[in-house]
């Protein structure tokens, strides 16, 4: 009998059949791990963009879109929307703080830095800002988006990579 002290986390590409799960993932985290600074109506207007599982799917398969796995089951997601901007992090509030988001995060830089992406932006919530300056991430300028009614602030956030890589 074998058995393991840490659980295996992995990366692969995103697959239509993860979408409804990948859905769920996204709506823990805003829902769970946002609600220090955004109000129950905001965390509310965010979730709602994955509503429409269908829509959510397409978003999802327009970009180049790696899952995290915790042994074998995914755990969390990031999606690069064209050469340099992350479009979505998120990870199961049950992980956090384990190294999924990092392990998403090396894996984007890495891809995007080989195929001679100079820098990557990203608009993190006040909730991810932290953890993007952790990885070099400089803030750029304030934004607010309205979502399903709601006024939402994040902040546009720039890392520059280096040319083999990140």
């Amino acid at each position: 009998m074998s058995g393991r002290a840490h659980p295996s986390l992995a990366l692969r590409p995103f697959l239509p059949a993860d979408a409804a799960l990948l859905a769920e993932i996204f709506r823990a985290s805003i829902e769970e791990l946002t609600g220090d600074d955004y109000s129950e109506g905001q965390q509310q207007a965010w979730a709602s963009a994955a509503d429409d599982e269908a829509e959510f799917a397409a978003r999802l398969a327009n970009r180049l879109t790696l899952v995290g796995t915790l042994d074998g089951s995914p755990v969390g997601f990031i999606a690069l929307e064209g050469p340099e901007h992350i479009d979505m992090l998120y990870v199961h509030p049950a992980v956090a703080g384990q190294g999924v988001g990092a392990l998403l995060s090396d894996a984007v830089e890495k891809i995007a830095g080989s195929r001679g992406t100079r820098r990557l932006t990203v608009d993190a919530s006040d909730n991810a800002l932290g953890f993007f300056q952790h990885r070099g991430y400089v803030p750029q300028r304030r934004n607010t988006v309205s979502r399903g009614g709601e006024w939402l602030a994040n902040t546009t956030m720039e890392k520059q990579l280096s040319g083999g890589g990140a």
